[in-house]
C-alpha cells in the first residue's frame, strides 16, 4: 500500500469518532493537476474544481444545457448573439458580489494566451466557433457574439472540461496576474492543497444555490450539508478497498472486478448509473507502421472485443464502437455497426500491408478506475495470437497524459471523458494534427461533417451526419471505441443523497451523512 494513503486513513480513523460534524472523505485515483480551472487539468480536476466554480450555464442531469449563474439567456433571431441575464446575489468566496465586471475579466484571462486554457480554440475560430465581440451593457448583463450561428455554443460553455467557462474574481490571480488559487461561486472553497496527498474543499457559507428542488446535475439545488469535504490521491487500489470496509472512506469508484465483492458488503452500498466515458484504443495515424490503415484494420479484425470488453469491464459493460453513448437520443442501428473478428480477415490486411513482425508498443497506466491496463494486457494477447508482435509500457497517469497530449505513442489504451453532445465527442478525438498533437483522427471530410452538426439544429439533418461519421471512422481505424464505461461508485451507508451520473463525476452537494 501507499505509505502516504494509508498514514491518511490511519488519522482519519483515529479522529472520525471524535468529530462532531464530520467531514466526506472521498478517494481519488490520483491527484488532481491544479486548481486553475480548465487548464493544466483531468477529469479528476475537473471533478474537484467544479465544486468550487460555477459558469453561466451547466449541464442538467440528462444532458441538457440549462442557466447557471445566468437567470436567463436569450439568441438573437440570426442565432448569433447571446444575451445572459445574470442571478442577483451571487457571492464569491471572498464576499464581493458577482457583476459583469467579472465575467468579463474572466473572459478576458480565459482568452489571453497567456493562460493557456483549454477550451480557447473552442472559441477563437480555429475549430470553426468564433466569438467575435462580447459586452457588458449593465451589471447584470453579458452578451456575446458568434461570426455565425453554433448549435453547440451552449454546450460548449457548458463542458466540463472547460470548467463551464467559470466565473471567477479577479482576486483569483496574484499582482502579477499568475495563478494564486479559485476564489469562485460554488458551494465549496479551497482549504489546502497538499501536492500528491490531499485536496480540502470547505463549505462557502455565503453559497447563494441555484433555483429548484432538488439536485439536477450542475444546476439544481447545489447546497453543501457539511462542512468539508477531504479528497484523497490514493492510486493503490487495496488502500482503497480496506478504506472503504473500515469507514475511512466514504465515496470511492472502485475497480469492476472488485464490484461483486463490495456489493456484498453491509457498511457500503454500490451505485452504478450509465456513463458517457468512452475506453479506447487509439493509433497514431502518423507513425511508419500504423499510418498504414490496412495494418489498424488488421488489428481491429484481431480482436475479440466483446471477450476483451467482458475482460476489462468484469462483465458489465458491453461493446460499442461508437463515439456516441448509448442511451444517447443519437445512438441508432447505424451506430451500432462494429468491428468483428475474423482471423482471414487479418491474415489478408497483414499481407497487403507488408507487415513483417515489427514490435508495436502499447501506451497504458494502471489507475484502479480505468481499464487502461487490462484492456492493454488482453489486446496485447489477442494481437500476439494473430501473429502481431505486441509490448506494453505502463507509465504513470501524468506522464502518459503528457504522451497523449503530444501525439507521442503508436498505440494507447487510453479514455475519453464524458461528452453528452455527439458533436463534442467527435471534436475530442478529431481534427488537424499539426495544428492539436493529441487528436487521433485527421481527416478532412470528418472535420467538414463536425463543423456541420455545430451549426445545424435540426436533429433529423444531424443523425445523418453523425451516422457517415461513424461509417466514415470505422473505415479509416483511427481508434477503437471499445464500450460505455458503467460509472460505479461505492459509498459509505452513513451518507446520504450521493448519486452517480452520465458525467461520470462525482457531486458532493446535497450530500449529507446520516446522524
Amino acid at each position: 500500500m501507499d505509505w502516504k494513503a494509508t498514514a491518511a486513513l490511519a488519522l482519519l480513523l483515529g479522529t472520525a469518532s471524535a468529530t462532531a460534524q464530520q467531514p466526506i472523505t472521498v478517494a481519488l485515483n490520483a491527484d488532481i493537476r491544479s486548481t486553475n480551472p480548465g487548464v493544466n487539468r483531468d477529469d479528476n480536476t475537473d471533478a474537484i474544481v467544479l465544486h468550487m466554480v460555477e459558469g453561466l450555464v451547466g449541464y442538467r442531469e440528462n444532458g441538457a444545457v440549462a442557466p447557471l449563474l445566468a437567470e436567463a439567456v436569450e439568441v438573437s433571431p440570426d442565432g448569433k448573439t447571446y444575451s445572459f441575464r445574470l442571478r442577483k446575489g451571487v457571492k464569491f468566496h471572498n464576499g464581493a458580489e458577482m457583476t459583469s465586471a467579472d465575467v468579463m475579466w474572466s473572459w478576458n484571462r480565459y482568452m489571453d494566451p497567456k493562460t493557456d486554457w483549454r477550451c480557447r480554440s473552442e472559441f477563437d475560430g480555429r475549430t470553426g466557433m468564433k466569438v467575435v465581440e462580447v459586452a457588458a451593457p449593465d451589471a447584470a448583463t453579458f452578451v456575446m457574439t458568434l461570426d455565425k450561428p453554433s448549435a453547440l455554443f451552449l454546450d460548449t460553455m457548458a463542458r466540463t472540461d472547460c470548467a463551464m467557462v467559470a466565473i471567477l474574481h479577479k482576486d483569483s490571480v496574484k499582482a502579477d496576474g499568475s495563478w494564486d488559487k479559485p476564489i469562485g461561486t460554488g458551494p465549496f472553497m479551497l482549504g489546502e492543497w497538499k501536492r500528491g496527498e490531499s485536496v480540502s474543499l470547505k463549505r462557502f457559507d455565503g453559497y447563494v444555490s441555484p433555483r429548484g428542488d432538488g439536485r439536477d446535475g450542475y444546476v439544481g439545488r447545489k447546497r453543501a450539508l457539511v462542512p468539508e469535504v477531504r479528497v484523497l490521491a490514493i492510486a493503490d487500489g487495496a488502500t482503497v478497498k480496506a478504506g472503504l470496509m473500515s469507514g475511512a472512506i466514504d465515496v470511492a469508484d472502485v475497480p469492476d472486478s472488485d464490484v461483486a465483492e463490495m456489493r456484498k458488503s453491509a457498511a457500503v452500498q454500490v451505485l452504478t448509473a450509465p456513463s458517457a466515458t468512452k475506453p479506447a484504443i487509439l493509433f497514431q495515424t502518423r507513425d511508419p507502421l500504423l499510418g498504414n490503415v490496412k495494418l489498424r484494420q488488421a488489428i481491429a479484425a484481431a480482436l475479440d472485443l466483446d471477450e476483451l470488453v467482458a475482460q476489462a469491464s468484469n462483465e458489465l459493460g458491453k461493446t460499442n464502437n461508437s463515439a456516441i453513448y448509448v442511451t444517447s437520443p443519437y445512438y441508432d442501428e447505424a451506430q451500432s455497426k462494429r468491428y468483428q473478428a475474423d482471423p482471414a480477415k487479418v491474415k489478408r490486411l497483414l499481407a497487403e500491408a507488408g507487415y513483417k513482425g515489427q514490435p508495436i508498443k502499447i501506451i497504458a497506466n494502471k489507475r484502479a478506475t480505468v481499464p487502461s491496463f487490462p484492456v492493454a494486457v488482453v489486446t496485447q494477447a489477442m494481437l500476439q495470437a494473430a501473429g502481431i508482435k505486441a509490448e506494453i509500457e505502463v507509465l504513470e497517469w501524468a506522464t502518459q497524459l503528457d504522451r497523449y497530449s503530444k501525439g507521442n505513442y503508436q498505440m494507447m489504451s487510453f479514455s475519453y471523458s464524458a461528452r453528452i453532445d455527439p458533436a463534442q465527442s467527435y471534436n475530442q478525438f478529431s481534427g488537424p494534427k499539426d495544428q492539436f498533437p493529441s487528436k487521433a483522427w485527421d481527416n478532412r471530410r470528418a472535420d467538414e461533417l463536425i463543423e456541420q452538426a455545430t451549426l445545424i439544429s435540426d436533429s433529423a439533418r444531424r443523425q445523418e451526419l453523425f451516422d457517415e461519421l461513424h461509417e466514415l471512422m470505422l473505415a479509416d481505424a483511427p481508434l477503437i471505441f471499445l464500450y460505455n464505461q458503467v460509472d460505479t461508485a461505492v459509498v459509505s451507508k452513513r451518507l446520504r443523497g450521493f448519486a452517480p451520473w452520465v458525467a461520470s463525476k462525482p457531486r458532493l452537494w446535497e450530500v449529507s451523512v446520516a446522524p
